[in-house]
């Protein structure tokens, strides 16, 4: 069957909701965006909005689930990822993140994070998909820990898990920091102590 040229590609609608999503919710916080404006914001009608979502929160439970993928790209394409060291994959990593600490703080923070702040007590379904996005990050992160440990040494009783869940823990805290000056600057010095502390773990600073 011929496509219709004045139409959307199949499944576009969803992937703009889904930008739209991370982005006005990103900004606002998840309580205060309605619907209506993340329709207005991907450009498609609040009827495609039901086609693809019975509702908001089933929105929200598939845009974590789009966020997660959004940040695959972190541990594949930068440069730092061919690194033959695990522990300077591991920094620039951490290099890497802290590079993106730039602009708005909307265009930097977290949407799993910035949603789970707000509904982790209210909704458990939506607690549970930003669970599984910040745990998949922490999992991304950790067979570079693993490896670091295993080539370098560490102090017993220090786990990869452990450690990944530490830099995400520091990156959620510097969003919220630097959301309380609207400004990035008081982010990005968490995040270079945060280098600081992996470099002493690991013996070299």
């Amino acid at each position: 069957m011929p496509v219709d040229a004045g139409r959307a590609p199949r499944g576009s609608a969803r992937d703009k909701l889904i930008a739209a999503a991370h982005a006005t919710v990103r900004r606002k916080g998840y309580a205060a965006t309605t619907v209506d404006e993340i329709c207005a914001a991907a450009g498609v009608t609040k009827g495609a909005f039901f086609h693809h979502f019975e509702s908001k929160e089933a929105l929200a439970i598939a845009a974590a689930e789009g966020w997660t993928e959004r940040a695959r790209p972190m541990f594949e394409l930068p440069p730092h990822t061919r690194l033959v060291d695990p522990l300077d994959r591991l920094l620039g990593h951490i290099d890497f993140r802290f590079s993106m600490l730039d602009g708005p703080v909307e265009d930097f923070t977290c949407f799993v994070g910035t949603m789970v702040q707000e509904a982790y007590g209210t909704n458990p379904a939506i607690r549970a998909a930003c669970e599984a996005s910040i745990n998949a990050y922490c999992e991304a992160l950790a067979p570079d820990i693993e490896a670091a440990i295993a080539r370098h040494g560490i102090s017993q009783g220090v786990s990869a898990m452990s450690i990944a869940r530490h830099v995400q823990a520091v990156l959620q805290g510097a969003f919220i920091m630097a959301k309380t000056t609207d400004d990035p600057a008081i982010a990005r010095d968490s995040v270079t102590h945060l280098k600081r502390y992996i470099l002493m773990l690991f013996g070299r600073g």
